[in-house]
């Protein structure tokens, strides 16, 4: 089990470098024109960056014994669950600034932005939480539920920040001491925040909300 757990936590690394190295290149420049397309971009930018910010403040943290930690099979099960909190708490903001951007100034019903962000955010989870537990997958199903319900989607559009579970999700979970998290907490959120920049400009640059909008519609889920 213990060789599986470190297995995962490998493969997790490559894809969150190999995912990175793709991104920098900007080899995906087509538009995010249905709702597929635009489920995938939030569930793998959500991936990336929950992967890539978790990984360099272990690594940071860490220093020279970071490599030798990954044989520890109490700390590799201790990265396995913090990846898919931080993972879910990611993709809980990534969708709700995806929605928001994709509906706004159009007369999209409040309930179908609800359900077109349920339907995103179960979709990146089934992509990306096969480590976890029913009870988590309903946990965070049911929280997103509330968050949807409460979210004043013009607002996000307008420019009100959705990105606040993320940055405290990573610190939360991420297996390094308390005595160390006090001082890293501001540092590490603010990095975190600072990380989606490149995400969501992106995420502008190429969104077509009409086709996002008339695609949801169209669909049994959204009409």
């Amino acid at each position: 089990m213990a060789i599986g757990v470190l297995k995962q936590l490998s493969h997790g690394l490559q894809w969150a470098t190999e995912t990175l190295a793709r991104l920098s290149a900007r080899t995906d420049r087509a538009p995010i024109d249905s709702v597929d397309r635009m489920f995938s971009f939030v569930s793998t930018r959500s991936a990336l960056i929950g992967q890539k910010k978790l990984y360099g403040y272990l690594k940071e943290r860490i220093g020279m014994r970071y490599p030798t930690m990954f044989e520890d099979p109490e700390f590799g099960r201790s990265i396995q669950a913090a990846n898919i909190q931080v993972f879910a708490a990611g993709l809980a903001d990534m969708t709700v600034f995806a929605v928001a951007h994709a509906t706004a100034g159009r007369e999209t019903a409040s309930t179908a932005r609800i359900a077109l962000a349920e339907a995103c955010y179960h979709s990146g989870l089934d992509d990306n939480a096969n480590w976890a537990t029913r009870e988590q997958l309903a946990n965070w199903r049911k929280a997103f539920g509330v968050r949807a319900e409460k979210t004043v989607w013009d607002n996000v559009a307008a420019g009100a920040n959705p990105f606040f579970e993320s940055p405290k999700a990573l610190i939360r979970w991420a297996p390094i001491s308390d005595d160390h998290k006090k001082y890293d907490r501001e540092i590490v959120e603010n990095s975190m925040r600072f990380a989606w920049n490149e995400v969501t400009q992106d995420y502008r640059r190429r969104v077509d909300g009409a086709a996002i909008v008339r695609d949801w519609l169209s669909s049994p889920a959204g009409s």
